[in-house]
């Protein structure tokens, strides 16, 4: 698999949250990439956990995240994929 270019996204409370153009990917779909610490998972844009595991309260922290910024998650996903245009979405406070 090659990986171009790795954006920052969103962060919040030392979670990072990461958009990948993947060629030759293995997940086959839409996904970011969630990382915390020693920590990564990999999440489709439905909120499905394809790969990886978090501690509980970042899991928590990060399905919060997900319900308030799905649609913004999808329109960043798809504007970098298409365009290449990062669109940076606000963590949580």
């Amino acid at each position: 698999m090659e990986v171009v270019n790795i954006p920052l996204i969103s962060q919040f409370y030392g979670i990072l949250i990461y958009i990948y153009k993947e060629i030759g990917g293995h997940h086959n779909e839409p996904h970011i990439h969630i990382k915390y610490n020693e920590f990564e998972m990999s999440m489709n844009l439905n909120g499905k956990i394809l790969e990886g595991k978090l501690p509980k309260k970042q899991m928590k922290l990060v399905e919060a995240w997900y319900e308030l910024h799905q649609d913004e998650l999808r329109a960043s996903f798809y504007s970098y994929n298409e365009n290449g245009e990062i669109i940076k979405i606000k963590g949580l406070e």
